[in-house]
């Protein structure tokens, strides 16, 4: 009897050692995506808060944890409203390709300090139908049951068959810098 104790015992701390936690987008939080452009004129940005996903690993080690993160293109905000027509209907299309999405794995961790990781996420990026391989740098926060993530990175418009805007007849450049900062909260199963 005390050995089918001791086995169960075990069995239940080896599960909830190795068990997969997912943390989804907490939509009640400030959630910021940021699109970044120069152009020799005037620099613009398209912001918006409308991102959803998951990670999906261990607790305590993101190394291997899976995400999946999707940001709706029509919410995206220039500030101005013909600009914010023009970029949907003539360059991103928004009506045949809505969303644009990362899904792949953490490839490394780094621990900073007991709330602040570095890690370094490789997938498959997808803007326009295109779907080109990524590797990024983020920093991911850890307060509790919360991930705070904060990343940026460069999307080159070519690389995903998007046609470089003109702005006064003189192209922007076709590297976009993307700025994400989110947060997600566990899920309890």
């Amino acid at each position: 009897m005390k050995n089918l104790i001791l086995i169960a015992l075990l069995v239940f701390i080896y599960s909830n050692t190795f068990a997969k936690v997912e943390h989804q987008v907490d939509k009640s939080k400030k959630n910021v995506v940021k699109f970044i452009s120069d152009a020799p004129v005037e620099d613009f940005e398209g912001i918006t808060s409308s991102i959803d996903g998951y990670m999906l690993g261990e607790k305590g080690d993101f190394k291997g944890t899976e995400f999946y993160f999707e940001v709706d293109l029509n919410t995206v905000d220039t500030d101005n409203g013909l600009r914010n027509r023009h970029m949907r209907e003539n360059y991103l299309h928004t009506d045949k390709y809505p969303m644009t999405t990362f899904e792949g794995k953490i490839i490394e961790s780094k621990k900073i300090d007991e709330k602040h990781y570095e890690v370094k996420a490789k997938g498959m990026f997808q803007v326009h139908g295109v779907s080109k391989e990524k590797t990024i740098e983020a920093d991911i926060y850890v307060y509790g049951e919360i991930y705070h993530v904060k990343t940026k990175f460069v999307v080159t418009l070519t690389d995903h068959k998007i046609e470089v805007p003109s702005l006064m007849l003189v192209k922007i450049d076709p590297d976009m810098d993307l700025r994400l900062d989110f947060f997600l909260k566990e899920v309890t199963q």
